[in-house]
């Protein structure tokens, strides 16, 4: 199963999604994360050190660079394919590539037998390196950030993944959207979640992350958050989440 991780808003908690995400399914299966963004904060959020990096997305998008040689151990039955500034510069050079827009997901074909899991952590816009994760992936994870344009530019999102949909991957589909830094205590968060659930009613997560310092310092030491604090509500909405993700794939696969 592949999820990437989307919205081409920055600062939702994508990345931050991505890579618990990652961690707890590591727990009991073999896990790829792959890092989409050249911000890179995927890979430093696990403690890899970009100017240590080899082989990166870029080198797997742009050079043919074997992915299997790309993937980095980073705990057990966590890989990671890092990203670096390189990837900045791919979206540009993708343009004249042959099947631009399938470049990622002929890369990732040979390691689903090698990983139980893949998660696609993507940048903050709607070019050719978030299609190319669309186009790889079975679900679309969308983290909507609590605040007033919660909303803006996720029609434009929708709309970029039913082109996908249609034309080259008909496959893909909406997995949930995740209410993200919700805080209990203040009315807009209520009203985000109250606007959310009465416009995309079931497609959202039941499961919220909620805002916390914890979750903000645990990738500045190169952890996830159920590594640097794994009693925190944050760990455990992420556990749950993943519960929660399993329940709705069986659903949609019966």
């Amino acid at each position: 199963m592949i999820i990437s991780v989307a919205n081409q808003k920055g600062g939702v908690g994508k990345t931050t999604t991505a890579l618990n995400l990652a961690f707890v399914y590591s727990q009991n299966r073999k896990v790829l994360l792959v890092d989409m963004d050249a911000q890179g904060n995927a890979t430093t959020g696990l403690g890899v050190t970009k100017n240590e990096l080899k082989t990166t997305t870029y080198d797997v998008l742009i050079n043919d660079a074997s992915p299997r040689e790309a993937a980095m151990m980073v705990r057990k039955n966590l890989y990671l394919l890092p990203a670096n500034l390189d990837l900045a510069g791919a979206e540009v050079e993708l343009v004249n590539v042959l099947s631009r827009e399938t470049r990622l997901k002929g890369a990732l074909e040979p390691l689903k037998e090698d990983f139980d899991m893949i998660i696609i952590d993507t940048p903050p816009s709607l070019g050719l390196l978030t299609v190319n994760a669309l186009v790889s992936s079975d679900w679309v994870l969308v983290p909507i950030q609590c605040e007033f344009f919660a909303l803006e530019g996720v029609g434009q999102l929708l709309k970029t993944v039913n082109l996908v949909k249609k034309y080259l991957n008909g496959n893909l589909d909406v997995l949930g959207f995740l209410l993200t830094m919700y805080d209990r205590r203040t009315r807009l968060s209520q009203e985000v979640e109250a606007e959310l659930r009465a416009y995309f009613k079931d497609k959202v997560f039941k499961t919220v992350i909620p805002r916390s310092t914890r979750v903000a310092e645990a990738p500045s030491y190169g952890q996830s958050i159920l590594e640097y604090d794994r009693r925190s509500p944050a760990a455990r909405a992420y556990n749950d989440l993943v519960e929660e993700i399993e329940e709705r794939v069986q659903k949609q696969t019966w």
